[in-house]
């Protein structure tokens, strides 16, 4: 239940945020829409470029270099799913929001191009959520079985793994197809982030401090 705390404490806050901001009262409905369509965009995509940040630079890396690497792996099965998911539904909220903002005939090329990195990003994430993710873990779980019948994965790091592909053609196999496949997979997502990269520029560029 202590997510449900947490979940529960950030919505109140951010309700009471909304209640209180000077576009809440006194603004046409319009106005309002714009505004809860910009914050709806902001949230997104912040959410959404800090859990690929997270994920891509540091969790993942801390992970591995700290955990055995079957317990890394299995971990990291359970994990993708929902972090292509999370940031799939901000890119689409985000991509939404912004497109109606600034609808594509009337849209500035700067601005259609903001929404070209956006739908990238979208698309990207979808990709790896029902393409590569699900091939990733499947052949994750035919090598874990054949490093098991060799007895290494309870180690950190790669290096068992090297040692025993040298003599193991059906794992060096193994570990040559899931590299191509986790290769795809990780450039996928840096495009994606680098997508989300581009567009923080452009927000940055309107902020007015």
């Amino acid at each position: 239940m202590a997510w449900l705390t947490r979940f529960s404490a950030a919505v109140a806050f951010f309700a009471v945020g909304v209640l209180f901001s000077p576009e809440t009262f006194g603004s046409k409905s319009i106005t309002q829409l714009a505004t809860y369509l910009k914050l709806a965009h902001v949230v997104c995509f912040a959410t959404a470029f800090g859990a690929a940040l997270w994920v891509t630079f540091i969790g993942g890396i801390i992970m591995f270099k700290n955990l055995p690497r079957h317990q890394f792996g299995n971990l990291q099965s359970k994990m993708f799913p929902a972090y292509f998911s999370l940031v799939g539904v901000c890119c689409a909220i985000s991509v939404a929001s912004f497109g109606y903002l600034h609808p594509w005939k009337s849209a500035t090329t700067s601005e259609k191009y903001q929404l070209g990195f956006l739908l990238s990003s979208f698309a990207f994430n979808l990709t790896n959520l029902f393409v590569f993710t699900p091939m990733t873990i499947e052949m994750m779980k035919q090598r874990h079985k054949v490093e098991r019948e060799d007895n290494i994965g309870n180690e950190i790091g790669w290096s068992k793994n090297r040692e025993v592909a040298k003599t193991n053609p059906k794992l060096a196999a193994m570990n040559k197809k899931f590299g191509m496949i986790h290769g795809l997979s990780s450039l996928a997502n840096i495009l994606s982030f680098g997508s989300l990269a581009m567009h923080s520029w452009y927000l940055a560029g309107k902020l007015n401090l």
